[in-house]
């Protein structure tokens, strides 16, 4: 197993940095490739470990990859014949329980394994099943396996009792191929539901209104493939960069983001005193004095997301006075906080709420990445720390980071990946 061997010495980041590929549309086109009748080119998906896991679980399924370079692969789901996905193919992501969608619209029927990956809450799929079965689906759960079944899928008026990305997603996987028009009601807005509609049009689909709360799908009879599509910039990623600019006092040029993606986080650092600038497809961060304070709650897109929860408050553990952090998606997002409090941080959790002291100093210490975006928050710290600061479980990071510490390195930072 890898780590991370960081020697923090308040080295403000300077330079330029190009974000990958959104990790979270990635491992839903992924799957809403298999829908396809014909060969498709995915371009500018990210090289992390969640994508080549994907990779293999549908290529187990029976369909033809083809790595074109780094960043390009090319599916062919003519010759898949299975609707099952079992507990060891899926076990280590949450992001498989697209399988579900994608393989009961293309067979009527599927048996996916609850998922795995990240664990910082009860992540119930509901609001998954009661979509499925209004399309027509019979849906039981027996020894962890969700097994669907339909004569045929018919187009329905579906309303989410909660704003979910994963349901949004799979309820357009299943029903962009039934009978009739499927209309999502109360749908998530995210840039990953707009990039998995914008994927399916381009192969034949017809899907209005994602990016809205009102999601209409036209089944169609066939999605004949055969063309090529770009997934967007990594929103979280660029976030994370954007952060760890800040919190080193540095100077970061953010290429390959859509700036209006990153919108609340980009509000947040200036009203914390960190100065942004955009441009068309870039940001740039600069640390130009001290960092002021924030009060900051996590919502549903546009609102200020979850993921960035953990490496802001890195920020607002240096910020002059006293800030609060709300999670308001997951249960248990403030696992990684004993890890920076490891490093000296100051913060009190009380329920969703955390009270952060500012002006900390952190000094290096061993700690561990309890998730992905926990793992990004020590870093962080790690990096503006005094003294030397070891990460372990970095395969939580290479999840979703595509060569982070490389990408650091290239910025000034001086990080090294050991084998332990």
């Amino acid at each position: 197993m890898d780590k991370f061997v960081i020697r923090g010495r308040k080295k403000p980041l300077r330079g330029e940095v190009y974000i990958s590929g959104a990790k979270n549309a990635a491992v839903a086109i992924l799957p809403a490739a298999l829908l396809l009748d014909g060969p498709c080119k995915i371009e500018n998906i990210p090289d992390i470990s969640d994508v080549r896991l994907l990779k293999d679980i549908i290529a187990n399924l029976g369909a033809d990859i083809e790595q074109d370079g780094k960043n390009v692969v090319g599916i062919n789901p003519q010759n898949v014949n299975s609707w099952e996905a079992s507990y060891d193919t899926v076990k280590y992501m949450r992001a498989s329980y697209y399988l579900l969608g994608a393989l009961l619209g293309k067979f009527k029927k599927a048996e996916v394994a609850l998922p795995g990956g990240c664990d910082f809450g009860f992540r119930p799929i509901d609001q998954h099943i009661k979509g499925f079965e209004a399309l027509g689906a019979k849906v039981s759960i027996e020894h962890g396996i969700v097994k669907m079944a339909a004569d045929k899928l018919i187009g329905t008026q579906i309303y989410l009792d909660v704003v979910s990305v994963g349901a949004t997603i799979n309820l357009m996987l299943a029903a962009v191929k039934a009978e009739g028009t499927t209309i999502i009601e109360n749908a998530a807005k995210e840039p990953y539901v707009v990039d998995v509609a914008s994927f399916l049009n381009a192969m034949g689909a017809n899907i209005k209104g994602a990016g809205t709360d009102v999601i209409k799908i036209k089944g169609v009879d066939i999605l004949s493939g055969g063309a090529s599509y770009s997934i967007i910039p990594d929103i979280m990623e660029a976030g994370t960069f954007m952060i760890a600019a800040a919190a080193s006092g540095g100077d970061v040029m953010i290429k390959n983001v859509i700036p209006k993606h990153v919108e609340s986080l980009t509000a947040k650092l200036i009203e914390m005193n960190i100065k942004v600038v955009e441009g068309e497809d870039w940001v740039r961060v600069i640390g130009n004095g001290p960092i002021l304070k924030a009060n900051i709650k996590t919502l549903p897109y546009p609102g200020f997301p979850t993921d960035l929860h953990p490496p802001v408050t890195v920020l607002l553990c240096l910020a002059e006075g006293t800030s609060t952090i709300t999670e308001g998606v997951w249960d248990l997002r403030f696992q990684y906080v004993d890890e920076l409090k490891r490093m000296g941080a100051r913060i009190k959790v009380e329920g969703r709420m955390g009270l952060i002291e500012g002006a900390c100093s952190l000094s290096g210490a061993p700690v561990k990445a309890t998730d992905l975006r926990g793992g990004a928050a020590v870093v962080i710290a790690g990096l503006v720390a005094d003294g030397v600061t070891e990460v372990y479980n970095v395969k939580y990071i290479d999840r979703g980071y595509e060569e982070f510490d490389v990408k650091l390195k290239g910025l000034g930072a001086d990080i090294v990946r050991m084998s332990e």
